[in-house]
């Protein structure tokens, strides 16, 4: 994959792109909108945040044509926060989860989404992928006196029907052409439908009224006390946590479609500005959003241009569009959301389960499943903890000594071997091998003198040091003479650090 340059980040297809980034906003309203109701907080404060955290990152981010908002996953960690101690302390938990998203970035630490394993990745997806479907769950289902429950009937018959009509505009439109998003034709072509049969549908304006003013410039209302910084740390290194994983994540899918690269660091720093931004100027915090991503990428965004098109949209819902963008029936933001979801999800993955090795489809599963029941920054942990005791476990068990040369002599007097034998090791040495690696050797019954040869054998760990020191000692016990050789520069030199001589037993 290559690097952009500022050329390739902005200027290519603008017309397109902005069309994008329209379609893109039309798709972030309802979200932030149910996530701002998740926090149980003012909708406009996800508006307010989508709009500010969407524009920044796509500005002055590391990943042209990722789309970033409100994210539900970042809702849900602060709802308990919201209730106990009100939306100030909220702000104030924005505005420090996004100073921890800067720092994160400055230590220069993005390059650590290196180490999540393809099947993590694999499972992420398809877990955000059932996740973004069942969401839309939530919109065939009405409020009544007795409580929640699902539509029927007429009204249902409808619903689907426009769900039905939208899914096909968006799969049907590119096989006529390609010179608009169909997602964006969907939308519009079902909200104007609708409106000319005066279809009985729920509409945008029934989620919420998202008519309001410019956001204004204010500090949380909350006392800067140590006090204060008790309660809001833990919510803002849990949402800090979440929305990196989520926005890296999202950034490496990003990277693969585009076939182009982008800078993490420069992303996460992104991040956290308009995280404190957004704090600020009372919006909630964000990160990035696969589903928005998806719409975006498909159609048709890919640089800057496309996300600050859909964040300055989204303030223009807010100050000028609200009576037209209320208007939307629901259905057709559902329609969309449920081919993304069918776009997103693994479906090779499917076919694969049986192809790879167990532990691999192990994890892609648990991935999944926690993802859906838990929550992201629990899934993608459980993965990579999964994933590194396999690869521990495969690497302990090929850790293998050679004997090259050197045979046992006749006993002595005292019935112990006399003669010379080396082994030649192979394999890495760390703490899941030692034990293995103890067992290649029988001090009481070997050679007078053995040479263990290193040239083959990478030192990971204190353990190993350890286990050296042990095996040392063991010879010496028994009366033998053990040498190692032939080790590397790099084992030398943390072997000196650690204050160790092997040289002789």
């Amino acid at each position: 994959m290559k690097s952009q340059t500022l050329r390739e980040q902005w200027l290519p297809n603008l017309p397109g792109n902005v069309l994008a980034g329209l379609t893109t906003a039309f798709a972030l309203v309802p979200e932030c909108i149910a996530f701002a109701l998740v926090a149980q907080v003012n909708p406009l404060m996800g508006l307010y945040g989508a709009f500010i955290i969407c524009a920044l990152t796509a500005i002055f981010g590391g990943r042209p044509g990722m789309i970033s908002g409100a994210a539900g996953s970042m809702a849900v960690v602060i709802v308990a926060l919201v209730v106990e101690h009100g939306v100030q302390y909220l702000l104030a938990t924005v505005v420090l989860g996004g100073l921890l998203m800067m720092l994160f970035g400055l230590l220069r630490l993005g390059k650590l989404i290196r180490m999540v394993p393809h099947p993590v990745m694999i499972g992420f997806v398809n877990g955000l992928a059932i996740i973004i479907a069942m969401a839309q769950l939530e919109h065939f289902k009405q409020a009544t006196p007795q409580g929640t429950v699902w539509l029927h009937g007429a009204p249902l018959a409808i619903m689907c029907a426009l769900v039905a009509l939208t899914m096909l505009i968006v799969y049907g439109l590119p096989r006529l052409t390609k010179a608009v998003p169909p997602a964006l034709v969907a939308i519009v072509g079902v909200g104007v439908l609708s409106q000319l049969l005066n279809l009985p549908t729920r509409t945008l304006g029934d989620m919420a009224h998202i008519a309001g003013a410019f956001p204004t410039l204010h500090l949380p209302q909350v006392p800067f006390t140590l006090e204060t910084l008790r309660i809001v740390f833990p919510y803002a290194l849990l949402m800090s946590i979440v929305g990196l994983l989520e926005t890296l994540l999202t950034f490496n899918l990003t990277d693969d479609i585009t076939q182009t690269r982008g800078r993490p660091n420069r992303e996460c720093l992104a991040l956290g500005v308009s995280n404190v931004v957004s704090g600020m100027f009372g919006g909630m915090g964000g990160c990035a959003m696969i589903g928005q991503t998806m719409i975006n990428l498909s159609s048709g965004g890919r640089t800057r241009v496309s996300g600050a098109t859909a964040g300055i949209m989204i303030l223009l819902f807010v100050l000028f569009l609200s009576p037209l963008i209320e208007r939307i029936p629901l259905a057709a933001l559902v329609g969309v959301m449920f081919v993304v979801a069918q776009q997103t999800f693994a479906w090779g993955s499917l076919r694969v389960l049986g192809k790879v090795p167990r532990n691999d489809a192990l994890v892609i599963l648990a991935v999944t499943v926690i993802t859906v029941f838990t929550d992201l920054a629990v899934a993608v942990m459980c993965g990579i903890v999964i994933a590194a005791l396999n690869f521990a476990w495969q690497h302990a068990r090929e850790i293998r000594a050679e004997v090259v040369e050197g045979v046992d002599g006749p006993e002595g007097a005292d019935g112990k071997a006399a003669g010379t034998r080396t082994y030649v090791l192979h394999g890495t040495l760390f703490f899941a091998s030692t034990a293995n690696f103890k067992d290649l050797f029988r001090p009481l019954s070997d050679a007078h003198d053995v040479v263990i040869d290193c040239r083959h054998l990478h030192v990971a760990d204190h353990s190993a040091i350890v286990a050296f020191e042990t095996l040392r000692e063991r010879y010496r016990k028994a009366g033998k003479n053990l040498r190692f050789v032939n080790l590397s520069s790099r084992s030398q030199h943390m072997l000196e650090r650690a204050g160790v001589s092997l040289a002789e037993a």
